[in-house]
């Protein structure tokens, strides 16, 4: 488990607007946290896959997928904003999620 900074706040952010802008093929600019990922910008949820892969590399974060996918049930993720929410919580809270969850 880590602790969300600032700078973790932001770097995170960046790196999922950057993810977007790329596979997307978008402007960054044009992004922003209420942009709805699938009918803004034809993303899908195999993005939302390869972005919690990218995190988990970078800050070697021990969590199975299968409680990711129990959280996002309950939290479906619509836009980026909301992306970038979840995506903090799985930083910090890892395989304890459905513990933060009741």
């Amino acid at each position: 488990m880590a602790h969300i900074t600032e700078a973790t706040k932001k770097e995170v952010k960046d790196i999922v607007y950057q993810f977007f802008a790329d596979e997307c093929e978008v402007n960054v600019a044009t992004l922003n946290d209420s942009t709805n990922i699938i009918r803004d910008i034809d993303g899908d949820s195999l993005m939302f896959l390869e972005l919690i892969e990218v995190f988990k590399k970078k800050y070697n974060l021990d969590i199975e997928l299968k409680t990711i996918g129990k959280y996002a049930v309950k939290h479906p993720v619509e836009t980026i904003g909301q992306l970038i929410d979840m995506q903090m919580l799985i930083i910090e809270n890892e395989n304890k999620l459905l513990e933060f969850d009741k």
